[in-house]
């Protein structure tokens, strides 16, 4: 800090020395108090206040580290607040650069929780359609968690006695505290770029939701959601669940769970090899027996001890049945033919060639070829055309006689002639029998 040759400094240089001063002496702090003033401008930053029961400290949280929070600070809420103190020129006024920020208490965290977990779940990531099978005989297995862990001694137990020939790859990583979260995105990534496993195993021991808090992590889940190895989630007890459990293709309870879901027990594979291998023996012990007994009865048959005699039958019987064929077939024939001729003699006796054959005419009025069906359809004078077995004959008609209403009046009021209507068909003289 320049000092002016009488001692005194400006504003500006007395506010860069604390500046300067404050920034050199607490570099990196972690502050806990109650959310004071929490206001989120339209620029993405945060402005808010941190305070307890004496004392109060301005805290700004840029856009950039704002963006990182998995939960949404509001006033009263008691939290975690990690960063570097600075002063702001212009008002002169020191404050913590924050950026970090962590709900404290069960309360908050369940809260933080829970709109992490809605966000998340809004975004399809929890979905069963995502949920990759594990393979059924894995031969390398990766595990991400603590190498100094009570977790990675039982799984690895639990993989030796289950499945010894399966390969352990461990990716060492801290668990819970600072930075863990990004530590175990960073290992599942790893794992999967190195490409040459089959299942992946991501967990931790038990305890409290503090100390499992890093598996709520945006960072954690979206690495598992996105691993192209099938996961196996393994945090804390059966009781615990985490944001990553939801994530993962399969939650185990524990992490020497996770241990017995990933690989057959051989033990349990020897059990159920030994007893397929015994159902087959007894299969084709089974079928040799029926064998065997099938040809013994085949041995003693009739056909094989008297084949000639066999073949000789065999050949009456195709005899048989070929006489009963020809006979079949003669009869269907017979009462077809009959059945034909019966439906030709209708047809004969129904046409009209057949009528004229009988000596009936056909007489149709000359001037529009109507046929003539009653004499009242005539007047005297008409012509008509009478159609006879052999050739038509133009006629004249000259009386015309009602056979149907022999004593009254016609149909029309007019009374016909008693005398025959005479169509010129034939000859009255002439008495032979219709050609």
């Amino acid at each position: 800090m320049h000092e002016s040759d009488n001692g005194v400094l400006t504003v500006t240089e007395l506010t860069a020395g604390i500046k300067t001063l404050l920034e050199e002496s607490f570099p990196y702090v972690s502050v806990s108090g109650e959310i004071s003033n929490y206001k989120r401008h339209s620029s993405g930053h945060a402005y808010f206040s941190l305070k307890d029961d004496r004392s109060q400290l301005r805290c700004v949280m840029w856009r950039s580290a704002n963006r990182k929070l998995t939960f949404e600070p509001e006033d009263g809420m008691e939290v975690l607040a990690r960063g570097a103190l600075s002063v702001y020129d212009v008002q002169g006024q020191y404050q913590l650069v924050a950026q970090q920020l962590k709900p404290v208490g069960a309360g908050a965290l369940q809260a933080a929780f829970e709109r992490l977990k809605a966000r998340l779940e809004s975004e399809g990531l929890f979905r069963e359609e995502h949920k990759q099978a594990l393979p059924s005989f894995p031969e390398r297995v990766g595990v991400v968690t603590s190498a100094s862990g009570a977790a990675i001694r039982d799984i690895i137990q639990v993989l030796r006695r289950r499945a010894p020939w399966v390969s352990i790859i461990l990716r060492p990583t801290p668990v819970q505290g600072e930075g863990a979260a990004a530590e175990i995105a960073a290992a599942i990534e790893e794992m999967n770029d190195y490409g040459e496993l089959d299942v992946l195993i991501v967990g931790r021991g038990g305890g409290s939701v503090e100390d499992l808090w890093a598996f709520n992590e945006e960072a954690v889940v979206r690495a598992v959601f996105q691993s192209r190895i099938p996961v196996v989630s393994a945090v804390g007890h059966e009781t615990d669940y985490t944001l990553t459990d939801f994530a993962a293709d399969v939650r185990a309870p524990t992490p020497s769970g996770a241990a017995e879901i990933v690989v057959r027990d051989l033990r349990e594979l020897k059990e159920r090899s030994e007893a397929v291998l015994r159902r087959l023996c007894g299969s084709m012990t089974g079928y040799l027996d029926r064998s065997r007994q099938r040809v013994a009865t085949a041995l003693t048959s009739y056909g094989l001890r008297r084949p000639v005699d066999q073949i000789g039958q065999f050949a009456q019987f195709t005899d048989e049945l070929t006489r009963r064929l020809a006979d079949r077939c003669f009869h269907d024939h017979e009462t077809r033919v009959q059945l034909v001729g019966g439906l030709a003699g209708r047809l004969q006796a129904l046409s009209p060639l057949s009528v004229l054959e009988r000596g009936y005419a056909v007489c149709q009025r000359a001037s529009d070829g109507r046929i003539v069906r009653d004499a009242d359809e005539l007047s005297v004078d008409d012509r008509v055309n009478v159609r006879l077995r052999k050739g038509e004959a133009l006629c004249r008609v000259e009386h015309l006689h009602d056979g149907a209403e022999p004593s009254g009046a016609s149909a029309h009021g007019k009374r016909r002639e008693e005398a025959p209507a005479n169509f010129g068909l034939f000859d009255e003289s002439d008495t032979s029998e219709p050609a």
